[in-house]
């Protein structure tokens, strides 16, 4: 059966950009501004305080891993008041070495890595949205593991080490993604793959994307009534079954037309139309522009 979560990780198309450590000791605040790129740190020892905008605050300590999807503002600092100094991550200059805020030398109160990675999907927005705004995940050896290895992948300069950042990177999406799936998510993917009813349907809908599907088809794989069926999953994925559906179409379309490896009829035949007229008109409505010229602009 085919795995939503994964497609929707390799869609993503996330590659690593940059990984730094960070301490921080007695009195002490960062304040970034919104980034718009995902970014992740990981707690190597010690706690801290982390204020996402739009989110509670939480307090993160050792071997935790928190991940900001879409990153907003947020706020990262010690326990005592402070005002936070600003940074703006679009245009801060890259450290070589470990960044220290607050008390300078001596042991640290909170040691992380932290770094930032981008998606190269255009349909990053679409795909994003899907997922929780925060990723906070507590005790996972394997996530640790992980971000230990990213950290020293990047900073070292070997072979192949693009590429091994990559697929580092998509591992640690997908284990800090799972681990989240449950009732207890925001509205979204993670939320509809925990729920026992919706994710046989959502598994149908990316397995036979080329089915011709309906309302009441997805509500029986999910045994449920029509009306109970599209509640339920409006509710829990945060947009309606048919949208959701349309919206996954156009990506996979997306992303065959950019590797035009086939033409807009078998593209059209993979997504689910009956015709490369009726494919073009709804890519057209969707994307702004058609098939054949977002093919060619990819």
């Amino acid at each position: 059966m085919v795995d939503p979560l994964s497609e929707v990780i390799t869609l993503l198309q996330p590659r690593a950009v940059f990984s730094k450590r960070i301490s921080g000791a007695g009195r002490w605040g960062v304040r970034y501004s919104e980034f718009g790129q995902p970014s992740f740190c990981a707690v190597l020892e010690g706690s801290c305080r982390l204020a996402v905008d739009g989110q509670q605050a939480i307090t993160i300590e050792d071997g935790d891993f928190v991940l900001l999807p879409a990153t907003p503002g947020f706020t990262m600092s010690g326990f005592e008041p402070v005002r936070p100094e600003r940074v703006d991550p679009k245009v801060a200059a890259s450290p070589t070495g470990e960044v220290r805020h607050g008390t300078r030398g001596g042991q640290p109160d909170v040691r992380l890595l932290g770094g930032y990675f981008v998606f190269d999907s255009p349909d990053a927005a679409l795909l994003v949205s899907l997922l929780p705004k925060v990723v906070h995940v507590r005790g996972v050896e394997r996530l640790s593991v992980l971000v230990r290895l990213v950290g020293e992948e990047s900073g070292a300069r070997r072979s192949g080490r693009d590429l091994v950042l990559t697929r580092l990177v998509e591992i640690l999406l997908i284990e800090a993604l799972r681990a989240t799936s449950s009732d207890e998510a925001p509205p979204g993917l993670l939320r509809g793959l925990a729920d026992a009813r919706l994710a046989p349907a959502i598994r149908h809908m990316h397995g036979q994307l080329a089915r011709s599907w309906t309302v009441a088809q997805l509500a029986k794989t999910a045994a449920l009534s029509r009306s109970a069926f599209f509640e339920r999953f409006t509710r829990t994925v945060g947009v309606a079954p048919m949208e959701y559906l349309l919206a996954w179409r156009m990506a996979v379309a997306r992303d065959l037309l950019r590797r035009q490896e086939l033409g807009i009829g078998e593209v059209a035949e993979r997504v689910g139309y009956g015709s490369a007229s009726t494919f073009s008109t709804a890519f057209r409505r969707h994307v702004g522009q058609s098939p054949s010229r977002y093919a060619r602009a990819g």
